[in-house]
C-alpha cells in the first residue's frame, strides 16, 4: 500500500469551532482550544504534484500534537464521498489511484485526550471513526480475507439453535416464524446459513411484509371480517376511476393530462413529445434509522422513495417531492418553552433538537444533489405526560419522505419476467452498511442493541443515484424499445428482497452468481454481500438481448451494473459463491415468501375521559404569543430554504408565497410540461394529538386538512384526489391496535368511500414506541397514533392556484365556511398543549358531505376568478390562518368573531376543519347564499385594512391587536432560533431583523425591455445546434435544453463521457451551455471535480480551449456549470480576472426566490436587458464569489464584464443576508468574458421561462417570462 496524507486548504469555520469548543468543554472542562483541519487520505501510486493538481493546493504538512484525533469514515466502509473523489481521479487519468478518502485532524489544547461522552459530539458514530494516532490511518484501506458463511445447526439443535441466532443477530423473528423455519429444514433435511435466515428475517419482517395491516383482528371479542389492508382497499373498490395502477407495484399511478413532455431520444437530440402523461404517487417513513442518525437515516428516507417512483412499471420519473417529521419537544437552548417538559429520552437516540437540526438537512440534501425540488411538508412536535399518566410524544420520530411523478402510458404495467431473462443490479456497489434495516425497523427503538441499531442505517449516495436515473430515463425514452421487462428498488432487506421479489410475481425461481455481485469491501462474508442494504441500487429483468443496449447506456452515464443471474422456471433460489465453494442459499421460492402462519391479533378498546379544557384565567393575548411560538404552527422557513424547490424548471406553487415570500402555501403545484397549464398537486394533513381523545376523528381530520389544503389548486372534481395514507401506531401497547383498527376502518372502509376517493398507496410503521433505562427505572415513551395523510390530483389549470396571501384591492371581505358547524371543540389543540392540557373532546369531520361542498363550491368560486386569497384552518385555528394570510400579503386586517360562538378562546383558537376566503365585498352575500344552500355553516367574519395591525373582537372588546412587524418576529422567531444554531448566526440575526420589516416594499419587477418573445425560430428557419453539456451528477439539464429549444435552437444532450470518448465533438455546436446541479458531489469544490476532468485530459482541454477562443461560438455556465468554467478561467481568453466561487456565507445552501438587477455588459446573453430588475430562482451551497485581490473586481467592473448582481426590493445593491443570499461581494453573481461570448452566473434564469412557473410574479403576462430573452439574444447572436 501506499498511502499519502495531504492537508486540504478548508478548515472548519470559526462559529463551527466555537460551537464544538463548547459542547467538548462540557465534557472535558479542561480543554482550552482547537483547531479542525481537513485532509486528504490517498491509497495508489501517483506523485504528490499530481495528487496536489488534483485535490487542490492546502498546507505542506498535516499539524500534530499530542491530543491530535483523526476522525475518517467509519473504519471498514467505504464512503460516498471516497467513490465520488476516486472517479474523478480515474477520469483525470491518475490510473494508480486505487481510493481517496476525506478526514479531519482536531487538535486539542489544554487535553491529552476526551472522554468517551466528548467523542460523541465529535463525530457521528454511525459514519464516523476516531482514531488517536496518525500510524492508524492506514488502517482505512485494509484489506481482508473474506469472512465466512455461517450455518446454524438446526438439525442438531432445533429450536434452541434458531433461538440463539434470532437473538444474536438481531433477526425478530416470531416463535411461528421459528417453529416454520425449523419445520422446513428438517423436512429438506439440510441446515440453514446466516445469508437465508437474514433474508428471510428481512423479506419477511413486519416492515417488509405489513404482516399487522393483514392480520385477522378480534376487538372487544368480535373478529372482523376484513383486516386493515382490505379495509383500505374498500376506497379503491368504491372510487377505482382514473386509477391505473394500485397495491401492485412500488407506487400507484392514476391518470395525467395529454401534454408536451420533452427529453432527448436515442440520438440524444431534444424533442417534444405530444402524449398523457400519467401520475406515479408514493409516501414513505424512515422513522428508525432518523432516530438513530438524524442526517444520513432522513437522506436514504428521500433517497428510497425517489427509487420507488422510478422503479414503477417500466420505469418512472420523479418530479417533486415532500417531506415531514414529527418530534418530541425541541427545547432549544435559550429559548426553551414553558409547556415543554423533559420526560427523559433514551441516551442512543438523537434528541429531537437534534433530529430538526440534522435530518432536514439530510432529506434536502439528497433531493438537491439528486435533482427534484421538494414543496410541500409537516413539521410536528408534540410531548407530554397526558393526566392518565402515560408518557406519550415521538423521541422514535416520525419521518416521512414522498412525491410525484411521471410516466408513459405505455410503461405503467410491468412485462412478464421470462425464463432465462437477465436480472441485473443497477447502482452501486455492496456494503457493510444497512444490516438488518427492515427488521430493525420493525422493532421499538431501544429493543434491540445499539451495535444493533446502528448497523441497521444506510448511507447515501444521491449522486450516484443520478446516474441511475439517467439510465432509467433513457431506458423509457426508447417507448416501446424500452430494455426493462421489470424493475424494482433495492430498500429494506437488500438484493436478499428486492431480486427475490423481482422474479415471484411471475412465479419463477433464480440462479445467481454471488461474486458477480459488486462489492466496495473483499472482506464482506457472503450473508453481507447478500442482505447488506447498500443504498442506490435497482434491480431489473431484461431479455438477454438487450442486455448489450442497457451496458451501453449504462457505460455514457458511468453508472455500475453487474448481471447477477438468470430468471429459471424452477421455483429455486439460488445463491452460488465459487469462492468460497458452496451455494450461499438453496431455498424454494414458496418457503420464503410463502404463507407462513397469518397473525392474529387481539385488543380491547379502553375509553378514557380527559379533564376538559381549563380556559379560565388564559389571557388571549399571552396565549396567541405561545401558540405563534409552538413549531407546529411557526414560521417553517428553516426548514425550506436548504432545499431547491425549482429544478426541473416546472415548479408553479412552492411553500414560498408572495412579493415577500412568506412560507404559508397550502399545497404544491407543478405543470405537467414547460407548455402546459395543466398540471399535478399534492398536500399533506395528519392531526396525531386528536387520537388521544379520538382516534378515528384523528383520521378523519387528518384526511379533511390534507383536502382544505389541496382545495388552493385548481382540481376539476374532488374525486379525482387521491391520498397516500401512512400509520404510525406503537401496535401492542394498551388499546393502540383497537385505536388503529377503528383508525383505519374509519378513514378506509367509510370516509374515504363517502367522499368517491381512493386511497391506491400507502405504507406503516407500527412500532412506534422508545423504551430505554433511566435511574435503574424502565421507561416507555409511547407515539400517538399518527395518520400522515398525502392528497395528490391532476390540475386542470396551474394558473388558478390560490394562496394565502391577502389581495391588495379596495372593498374585500373574509369569509369563515366552518366545517365544524359552530362547535368549536378545542380538544388536542395547539392552545391545549401550550398549556400542558390535552382537552376533553376531539373536533371531527361530522358530516362528510359538507367537506363534499366546500371543495366544489371553492373550486368554482376559483374558476369564476371570484376567491382573491384563500387559506385552511388548521393547528392554531382561525388566529393563526387569519395572521398568516395578513404576513404573506402585508395588510392589515380587523376581524369580528360575534357570528362564530359564546366562547371568544374557543372561535379563536378552535381547529375544526374550515377554509378562509377573502372575496370581494360585493360577491359576500350571494356567496354565502349559494353556501348556505348547499348545507354549509358560513360566517363573515372581517375583512383586510390598510393600518399595520392584525384585530380580532369579540362582543366589542379587543381580545388580540399587534403591529404586522411584531407579529411576524414572533411568528418567525422559532425558525430564526434554529437556524442560528446550524447555520452562521450573523445570518440568521441578519434575516431575522429584516423579518416584518414595515418599509420593505417586497419583490417586483422592472424591465427594461419589451418582453414579448420575438419569434426567430420561424423567422429565421435554422436551428442551430447548442450543447446541452452534463457530468455525472448534474441535473438541471432539461429545463436548459427547453429554454434553448424554445429560442430557436437544436438542443441536444452532450455527456462529458461522450467528449472524452469521442463520440461528439464540441466542434459540431455553435455554443453549449454548462448546467446545474452538483457534479461528482462536489466532493473536491463544486464544479472542481468537472474542471480538473477537463485540464486534465488532452482530448478534453483542447476541445474546450479551441471551442472556448472561436469567435464564432458562444458559452454559458449556469450554477454548477459557472463553477466549473470558473475554474477553467485559464483557457477562457478574457477571464483571468473571474473569481472561483466558494462556500455561501451562511455555510448552507440556499434556495431562494432573489431579486437581481442586469448591469450593462458585453455578454451577449443580456444584451438590451441592463437596468432590469427582475426576481430569479437562487439554488445553491457554495456561490459566493472569491477575487483574487480588489483589483480583479475592478478591472471586471472596468471592462464592463460585470453582468448581474444581487440587490434589495427596494433596489440598492444587495449586502445583508438573505437578499444577498451568499455573501457576495457587491452582491456580484454573473461575470463574461471580455468579448462577451462566455457567461456565467450563479442563478438559474432557465428554471424561470415557462410563463406559468415562478414562486411570485406579477398578475398577467405572456406565455414566457422576461428571463426568455437571454436565450433569444443568445439566437440572435448566432449567425
Amino acid at each position: 500500500m501506499s498511502l499519502h496524507i495531504l492537508p486540504s486548504a478548508t478548515v472548519l469555520s470559526d462559529f463551527r469551532v466555537a460551537r464544538l469548543l463548547e459542547r467538548l468543554q462540557a465534557h472535558a472542562p479542561g480543554l482550552k482550544g482547537l483547531v479542525v483541519q481537513d485532509f486528504f487520505l490517498v491509497d495508489g501510486e501517483a506523485s504528490e504534484a499530481e495528487l496536489r493538481r488534483l485535490l487542490g493546493d492546502g498546507p505542506e504538512q498535516l499539524p500534530t500534537a499530542d491530543g491530535t484525533l483523526y476522525v475518517v469514515p467509519r473504519v471498514g466502509t467505504l464512503s460516498p464521498w471516497s467513490s465520488k473523489a476516486t472517479d474523478i481521479a480515474k477520469v483525470c487519468g491518475l490510473a494508480g489511484v486505487k481510493r481517496v478518502e476525506l478526514g479531519r485532524a482536531v487538535l486539542l489544547s489544554g487535553v491529552a485526550g476526551l472522554p468517551a461522552a466528548a467523542l460523541a459530539e465529535l463525530h457521528d458514530p454511525m459514519m464516523e471513526s476516531v482514531l488517536s494516532e496518525a500510524g492508524q490511518l492506514a488502517s482505512m484501506f485494509a484489506v481482508g480475507s473474506p469472512r465466512p458463511l455461517r450455518t446454524v445447526d438446526v438439525l442438531g439443535g432445533g429450536v434452541a439453535a434458531l433461538e440463539a441466532a434470532n437473538k444474536d443477530w438481531g433477526l425478530a423473528l416470531s416463535a411461528e416464524e421459528i417453529a416454520y423455519l425449523v419445520d422446513y429444514a428438517t423436512k429438506a433435511g439440510k441446515n440453514l446459513t446466516d445469508a437465508e435466515l437474514m433474508m428471510f428475517a428481512q423479506v419477511n419482517s413486519e416492515h417488509c411484509r405489513h404482516k399487522i395491516f393483514n392480520a385477522e383482528f378480534t376487538v372487544d371479542g368480535e373478529t372482523a371480517p376484513l383486516s386493515l389492508f382490505q379495509m383500505i382497499k374498500e376506497s379503491y373498490k368504491a372510487s377505482p376511476q382514473g386509477v391505473l395502477s394500485a397495491y401492485s407495484d412500488n407506487c400507484a399511478v392514476v391518470e395525467g393530462h395529454q401534454a408536451m413532455r420533452f427529453f432527448p431520444e436515442s440520438d440524444h437530440h431534444y424533442r417534444e413529445h405530444a402524449e398523457p402523461v400519467h401520475i406515479l404517487m408514493k409516501v414513505e417513513t424512515h422513522n428508525h434509522p432518523t432516530g438513530i442518525s438524524p442526517h444520513p437515516g432522513a437522506a436514504t428516507g428521500a433517497g428510497g422513495e425517489i427509487r420507488d417512483e422510478a422503479a414503477t412499471g417500466l420505469g418512472g420519473r420523479p418530479k417533486a417531492g415532500l417531506c415531514g417529521f414529527s418530534v418530541s419537544n425541541l427545547r432549544i437552548p435559550g429559548f426553551t418553552q414553558p409547556w415543554e417538559t423533559d420526560l427523559g429520552r433514551p441516551s442512543r437516540m438523537a434528541s429531537a433538537l437534534q433530529i430538526m437540526l440534522e435530518a432536514p438537512i439530510g432529506a434536502a440534501a439528497y433531493n438537491n444533489e439528486f435533482g427534484r425540488p421538494n414543496l410541500a411538508g409537516y413539521f410536528r412536535s408534540y410531548e407530554a405526560l397526558t393526566s392518565d399518566g402515560r408518557n406519550r410524544g415521538f423521541h422514535k420520530p416520525i419521518m416521512i419522505a414522498g412525491g410525484y411523478g411521471n410516466i408513459r402510458a405505455e410503461h405503467v404495467q410491468k412485462k412478464a419476467v421470462v425464463e432465462g431473462a437477465a436480472l441485473i443490479v443497477l447502482g452501486g456497489p455492496a456494503m457493510l452498511i444497512g444490516l438488518g434495516g427492515a427488521a430493525g425497523s420493525s422493532m421499538a427503538t431501544g429493543a434491540q442493541t445499539a451495535d444493533l441499531d446502528f448497523a441497521s442505517v444506510q448511507r447515501a449516495n444521491p449522486e450516484l443515484e443520478r446516474r441511475c436515473q439517467e439510465v432509467v430515463d433513457a431506458c423509457w425514452a426508447l417507448g416501446e424499445g424500452n430494455p426493462i421487462l421489470s424493475i424494482h428498488d433495492v430498500g429494506a432487506g437488500g438484493i436478499s428482497n428486492a431480486l427475490p421479489e423481482l422474479v415471484h410475481a411471475d412465479d419463477r425461481g433464480g440462479h445467481f452468481q454471488l461474486r458477480e455481485v459488486l462489492a466496495a469491501d473483499p472482506a464482506l462474508s457472503p450473508m453481507e454481500i447478500w442482505c447488506n442494504e447498500s443504498q442506490e441500487r435497482y434491480v431489473l429483468a431484461v431479455a438477454p438481448e438487450s442486455v448489450a443496449l442497457l451496458k451501453t447506456l449504462c457505460a455514457r452515464e458511468r453508472c455500475p451494473m453487474a448481471v447477477v443471474g438468470t430468471a429459471t422456471a424452477e421455483r429455486l433460489l439460488r445463491v452460488e459463491d465459487p469462492l468460497l465453494g458452496s451455494d450461499t442459499v438453496h431455498m424454494p421460492m414458496p418457503v420464503l415468501l410463502g404463507k407462513p402462519p397469518r397473525m392474529r391479533r387481539s385488543s380491547r378498546r379502553a375509553p378514557q375521559q380527559f379533564p376538559a379544557l381549563a380556559t379560565a384565567g388564559i389571557d388571549a393575548k399571552e396565549a396567541a404569543q405561545r401558540v405563534l411560538r409552538h413549531p407546529s404552527v411557526a414560521c417553517k422557513s428553516f426548514l425550506i430554504t436548504i432545499g431547491d424547490r425549482t429544478v426541473g424548471g416546472l415548479t408553479v406553487r412552492d411553500q414560498m408565497v408572495g412579493p415577500w415570500q412568506v412560507p404559508v402555501a397550502d399545497c404544491a403545484v407543478t405543470a405537467t410540461g414547460f407548455e402546459a397549464t395543466t398540471g399535478e398537486a399534492m398536500s399533506m394533513g395528519e392531526r396525531p394529538v386528536l387520537a388521544l381523545l379520538d382516534a378515528p376523528a384523528s383520521g378523519r381530520m387528518a384526511v379533511g386538512e390534507a383536502i382544505t389544503n389541496l382545495a388552493a389548486a385548481r382540481i376539476d372534481k374532488l374525486a379525482d384526489v387521491r391520498l397516500s395514507a401512512n400509520w404510525m401506531a406503537a401496535c401492542g401497547q394498551g388499546d393502540e391496535d383497537a385505536r388503529l383498527f377503528d383508525t383505519v376502518k374509519a378513514v378506509g372502509a367509510e370516509l374515504a368511500p363517502q367522499l368517491g376517493i381512493a386511497i391506491p398507496v400507502g405504507k406503516d410503521s407500527l412500532s412506534m414506541k422508545a423504551q430505554w433505562q433511566q435511574d435503574g427505572e424502565a421507561k416507555t415513551q409511547t407515539a400517538p397514533l399518527s395518520l400522515i395523510v398525502s392528497a395528490f390530483a391532476p390540475v386542470i389549470d396551474v394558473r388558478r392556484s390560490l394562496t394565502p396571501q391577502l389581495a391588495a384591492e379596495p372593498a374585500t371581505a373574509l369569509l369563515l365556511i366552518d366545517l365544524g358547524n359552530g362547535k368549536n371543540r378545542l380538544g388536542g389543540s395547539i392552545l391545549a398543549q401550550v398549556y400542558q392540557q390535552l382537552g376533553d373532546v376531539a373536533p371531527d369531520l361530522d358530516q362528510p358531505e359538507q367537506l363534499k361542498a366546500a371543495f366544489a363550491l371553492v373550486q368554482k368560486l376559483n374558476q369564476q376568478g371570484r376567491v382573491l386569497a384563500y387559506h385552511d384552518r388548521s393547528d392554531g385555528g382561525l388566529f393563526a390562518a387569519v395572521v398568516e394570510m395578513a404576513l404573506a400579503g402585508r395588510s392589515g386586517v380587523s376581524v369580528q368573531l360575534e357570528g362564530l360562538g359564546a366562547d371568544p378562546l374557543a372561535a379563536l383558537f378552535n381547529e375544526e376543519l374550515g377554509m378562509v376566503l377573502q372575496l370581494r365585498a360585493a360577491d359576500v352575500a350571494a356567496v354565502v347564499s349559494e353556501a348556505e344552500a348547499l348545507g354549509l355553516a358560513v360566517a363573515p367574519i372581517g375583512e383586510p385594512t390598510a393600518e399595520d395591525y392584525v384585530r380580532f373582537k369579540h362582543g366589542g372588546r379587543e381580545l388580540f391587536a399587534d403591529t404586522l412587524e411584531p407579529l411576524h418576529k414572533t411568528w418567525a422567531e422559532t425558525s430564526y432560533r434554529m437556524a442560528a444554531l446550524r447555520d452562521h448566526p450573523d445570518c440568521a440575526r441578519e434575516e431575522f431583523a429584516a423579518t416584518g420589516a414595515p418599509h420593505d416594499p417586497g419583490l417586483s419587477v422592472k424591465l427594461s425591455f419589451d418582453p414579448a418573445p420575438k419569434l426567430l425560430a420561424p423567422a429565421l428557419g435554422k436551428r442551430p445546434k447548442v450543447a446541452i453539456l452534463r457530468e455525472q451528477g448534474v441535473n438541471g439539464h432539461i429545463e436548459m435544453a427547453y429554454a434553448f429549444h424554445a429560442a430557436g435552437f437544436e438542443a441536444v444532450d452532450v455527456h462529458m463521457s461522450d467528449l472524452l470518448e469521442g463520440r461528439a465533438r464540441l466542434a459540431d455546436f455553435a455554443g453549449f451551455a454548462a448546467c446545474g446541479g452538483f457534479s461528482y458531489g462536489d466532493v473536491l469544490g463544486a464544479g472542481q471535480g468537472w474542471a480538473r476532468s477537463i485540464l486534465f485530459n488532452e482530448r478534453a482541454r483542447e476541445q474546450f480551449q479551441s471551442f472556448l477562443a472561436n469567435p464564432e461560438r458562444f458559452a454559458l455556465g449556469v450554477c454548477n456549470g459557472c463553477q466549473m468554467m470558473a475554474a477553467l478561467q485559464s483557457i477562457v481568453p478574457g477571464a483571468e480576472h473571474w473569481p472561483l466561487f466558494r462556500k455561501n456565507r451562511s455555510q448552507q445552501f440556499e434556495a431562494r426566490w432573489s431579486l437581481v438587477e442586469l448591469l450593462p455588459s458585453k455578454s451577449l446573453f443580456f444584451a438590451g436587458m441592463e437596468g432590469s430588475r427582475l426576481p430569479v430562482a437562487v439554488a445553491h451551497g457554495e456561490g459566493r464569489p472569491e477575487f483574487r485581490d480588489a483589483a480583479d473586481l475592478a478591472a471586471l467592473k472596468a471592462n464592463g464584464q460585470l453582468a448581474m448582481r444581487f440587490v434589495t426590493n427596494a433596489g440598492a445593491v444587495a449586502s445583508h443576508y438573505p437578499a444577498n443570499p451568499n455573501g457576495a461581494p457587491e452582491g456580484i453573481t454573473s461575470v463574461c468574458n471580455a468579448d462577451g461570448r462566455v457567461t456565467i452566473l450563479m442563478p438559474h434564469p432557465e428554471r424561470t421561462i415557462a410563463g406559468t412557473v415562478g414562486s411570485w410574479w406579477p398578475q398577467g403576462g405572456d406565455d414566457k417570462r422576461p428571463w426568455f430573452r437571454m436565450f433569444e439574444n443568445a439566437r440572435a447572436w448566432v449567425k
